[in-house]
């Protein structure tokens, strides 16, 4: 069966807590205060069965202006509004703020109750109906049933209950989800259960013994024990107005506005992108920057309202946003949201929400602008195409574009292989499902070559480029596994050649002018010449008269082209003096099984500080094993 939520709608004093106790025994103001002043000032819960059996979790919310926000976080996750009016006084200003608000949250269904019926004659009734179907003209509740009710005298209440069981079976199912997410709006202790949190569960599904985040400070509990309509049950599901008691948490930890998800499922956020409708009964044009209060399932946050395309939004238009917020939250896309101003406060707008982990845009970008334009409208290759293509280098996760695009696992899953198979966008990462756009990947590439071509020039004499350089260049916070992706694919290409720890393009070639020709001629015949006792780099340079810079370029040529070998302390030898030491050396061993540093000098004809560096470096080359004061042939 559905899970349905009725929630009651209109000004103080109209007789909305009076008509949830009638239909259903239960009296929603629970607060002394709210019983001493005869207003409600909280939210008010209470549960009712319909004649077809269908069950309906009721949600009472106050009408007085200065609890609008208790109001706003009470109507979020509701199907049906009961938009009260009393008879006697007709339709009021939290009448149409009410309204404005349910039609900005997306509510859909609902019915017109004109309450106080005993008190009015039938020409001051007839007076109020008309005054109903004015006010709802051009509203979702243009056509809905207008019910005369009296709470005293019960008249009208079989007819309210009857509109009510026609209305339940139009209520459309609500759309499928993998994400579990319910807004607090009560927080509680209980003697013997601890602490208990309520809300109304918008999508997914909680049962006892599941692990949960509260977002978004992020701090973690298990679910102890689940109640619906104050009854134990193994587990609730979407629609259901939902109690769960945990383990060890602390009830100072939770408050109004935080939201319940399974850890690492939703990332707190301080900006969010959206679709903005400014409310055609605002007096005056929106400016950017405004301050504003964002309310989101039952949050209320202060913020900036940032206009992408215009400097100011006259009453009426609707735009694409980006708010920045005071403090962050954890929003889904297509959530809901109402805009009140800062000062004076009253509901000036609302919309959805379009991107819940926005980067930071800059104003006037047409490809945001469009872009977030196409997210109201495309598919879901548009949609998940636009949040790759939009994450740059960085990519988008499989759990972000779930977030991004309230699609459920399966539909996203099939969306990405699709794009995929297309070659739109790379897979980066499969541990983490990390993509990114085809076009972040080619800039990528481009950036790359234009690296490389740069160094080139610079140091002719190098052959290449030392990877963890190259990698530097790359945009901060690239992942590794896309840099690699990205020099295998140039590879692939053969635009590329990897040499160990460097790389270099395909075309590129060492060249020497004449002067360095010669210089590399004459520094390798000096190397040659000292054998196992080379006179240091600096004595070379001072002997050749050379430039210092331009010895040590051409010395670095000559060790990448393994013609040189470098020891430790800087030391450098002939490549031809190493190879025939190292054939001696293993002949030595593999007949004597070890040597010493005696023998080892007796063999080499150098003196001590040659014979150390010379040993470690056949130790760092796996030729030689150290034990003790003597070297062993190395195993295999």
């Amino acid at each position: 069966m559905k899970q349905i939520i009725l929630g009651t709608a209109g000004h103080i004093d109209h007789g909305k807590t009076s008509l949830v106790r009638a239909v259903t025994g239960i009296d929603t103001d629970r607060l002394k205060e709210e019983k001493l002043r005869g207003i409600t000032i909280e939210l008010g819960f209470a549960h009712l069965d319909l004649p077809s059996g269908q069950h309906l979790g009721v949600v009472d919310v106050p009408g007085h202006e200065k609890f609008v926000k208790n109001m706003v976080a009470g109507a979020t996750g509701i199907d049906i509004v009961a938009m009260v009016i009393a008879a006697d006084e007709g339709v009021m200003p939290q009448t149409r703020e009410h309204m404005e608000i349910c039609t900005l949250l997306g509510v859909r269904h609902g019915l017109v109750v004109l309450t106080k019926v005993d008190l009015v004659d039938e020409e001051m009734l007839e007076l109020a109906t008309e005054d109903v179907k004015e006010f709802t003209r051009d509203t979702f509740l243009e056509n809905a049933p207008i019910i005369p009710i009296s709470a005293v005298t019960g008249q009208g209440l079989p007819e309210f209950i009857q509109a009510l069981d026609a209305l339940a079976r139009q209520i459309p199912d609500r759309p499928p989800s993998s994400l579990f997410r319910l807004p607090v709006d009560r927080v509680f202790t209980m003697k013997g259960f601890g602490t208990v949190i309520t809300g109304t569960l918008v999508s997914g599904r909680v049962q006892v013994g599941d692990a949960v985040m509260i977002y978004p400070s992020g701090i973690t509990s298990k679910v102890r024990g689940v109640q619906v309509h104050n009854q134990s049950v193994p587990a609730a599901e979407s629609g259901m107005r939902t109690a769960i008691n945990f383990q060890g948490l602390d009830k100072e930890a939770v408050q109004r506005g935080d939201v319940l998800a399974i850890p690492q499922a939703l990332r707190p956020s301080y900006m969010v992108d959206i679709h903005f409708r400014y409310l055609a009964s605002n007096g005056r044009a929106i400016k950017n920057r405004t301050r504003v209060r964002f309310h989101t399932g039952t949050s209320e946050i202060l913020g900036n309202l940032i206009l992408l395309e215009q400097d100011e939004l006259a009453p009426g238009q609707e735009t694409v946003a980006q708010l920045r917020l005071d403090t962050p939250v954890a929003v889904v896309k297509d959530d809901h949201f109402v805009v009140r101003s800062y000062s004076p406060v009253r509901t000036v707008g609302g919309g959805q929400v379009l991107n819940p982990i926005p980067p930071k845009h800059k104003r006037f970008k047409p490809e945001v602008v469009q872009g977030l334009k196409g997210v109201l409208s495309g598919g879901p290759e548009q949609l998940v195409g636009f949040h790759i293509s939009a994450s740059g280098p960085l990519g988008a996760s499989f759990a972000d574009l779930r977030l991004m695009t309230n699609l459920t696992d399966k539909q996203l899953d099939a969306t990405l292989q699709s794009l995929m198979s297309t070659r739109a966008i790379v897979q980066v990462d499969k541990e983490s499902r990390t993509f990114v756009h085809k076009s972040s990947f080619e800039e990528l590439v481009r950036d790359t070559a234009e690296h490389l071509r740069g160094y080139h020039q610079a140091f002719p004499l190098k052959s290449g480029m030392s990877k963890e350089e190259l990698k530097s260049k790359f945009p901060p916070g690239t992942d590794a596994k896309l840099f690699n992706l990205v020099l295998n694919q140039m590879i692939k290409d053969n635009a590329l050649v990897q040499e160990e720890k460097s790389v270099r393009l395909k075309a590129h070639k060492v060249s020497l002018a004449g002067d360095e020709a010669s210089l590399r001629r004459k520094m390798l015949q000096i190397y040659k010449d000292g054998g196992l006792q080379p006179p240091f780099f600096r004595d070379v340079t001072e002997t050749l008269r050379a430039d210092p810079a331009q010895a040590k370029d051409v010395l670095h040529l000559l060790i990448e082209q393994g013609l040189i070998i470098r020891t430790k302390d800087d030391l450098y030898f002939h490549a031809e003096a190493i190879d025939d030491l190292k054939k001696r050396l293993v002949k030595f061993l593999e007949e004597n099984g070890e040597i010493n540093p005696t023998q080892f000098k007796e063999m080499t004809g150098a003196s001590r500080k040659f014979l150390i560096p010379l040993f470690e470096y056949f130790d760092s080359k796996n030729v030689t094993l150290r034990v003790g004061d003597v070297r062993k042939i190395r195993k295999g």
